[in-house]
């Protein structure tokens, strides 16, 4: 069974996508996994700053995207052996992870990369073609949204950026453009999918509004939560 969540930076994807992998129960027993694939773009970034590989030098990142050993260890992304979750959301990460992901054949190797740890599991997937691309065919399908301005006060209350609140609004839309014209993978709406506004939504409501949509639409379906959705 697979879970996919889409939608921009802010709108407590993250957070959502970990407590439903946290409280879903799976009838055929097995544990949800929670994999973030847009963490996978920000490890490959990471390394490509740490390797001093310009993304602007596509032939040499998508070598390195191939090389990288990425994995999910306790929920947890793993670059080379080390947890890397903690360095992923520096503000030169954030410059340039949206175009880094715009590599398509490196969008190639992380949508595999994102298949094969989903592959037999019971898995929540988030990230911004989760629906479209990765996993169209998942029994549930979500994409969250907030305003940008929202968005922009949550990511400046986290304190993880040194930018002010103007400046991270006007990344965020920056980002927002790329992220939404990207000649693969691009941020849509895919059809079929169960759109939430979470702009005034703590992020347990958000939880509770997409738990009680799984559980109605396995009602619906009569699923009995045993696939993976691809």
């Amino acid at each position: 069974m697979v879970v996919a969540i889409d939608g921009p930076a802010g709108t407590g994807k993250s957070t959502v996508a970990k407590m439903l992998a946290d409280g879903l129960e799976a009838r055929d027993g097995k544990p949800f996994t929670y994999i973030n694939s847009g963490n996978l773009y920000r490890a490959i970034t990471l390394g490509c700053i740490r390797g001093g590989i310009p993304v602007s030098d596509t032939e040499k990142v998508l070598e390195y995207a191939k090389s990288a050993a990425l994995d999910y260890i306790n929920g947890r992304v793993c670059l080379d052996g080390e947890a890397v979750e903690d360095l992923l959301h520096s503000d030169e990460v954030d410059k340039l992870v949206s175009p880094l992901s715009s590599i398509v054949p490196v969008r190639h190797v992380v949508n595999d990369i994102v298949r094969r740890i989903a592959a037999g599991l019971n898995a929540v997937v988030e990230g911004r073609d989760m629906t479209t691309v990765v996993f169209p065919a998942a029994e549930f399908r979500f994409y969250l949204d907030a305003s940008v301005g929202e968005r922009a006060r949550r990511r400046f209350e986290q304190k993880v950026s040194v930018l002010s609140r103007e400046e991270i609004e006007a990344s965020i839309m920056e980002r927002d453009t790329m992220d939404r014209n990207k000649e693969e993978g691009s941020l849509r709406i895919a059809e079929g999918a169960v759109y939430l506004d979470t702009s005034y939504l703590t992020l347990r409501q958000v939880y509770d509004k997409l738990r009680e949509r799984i559980q109605e639409l396995r009602m619906e379906h009569g699923s009995n939560g045993s696939g993976n959705g691809h």
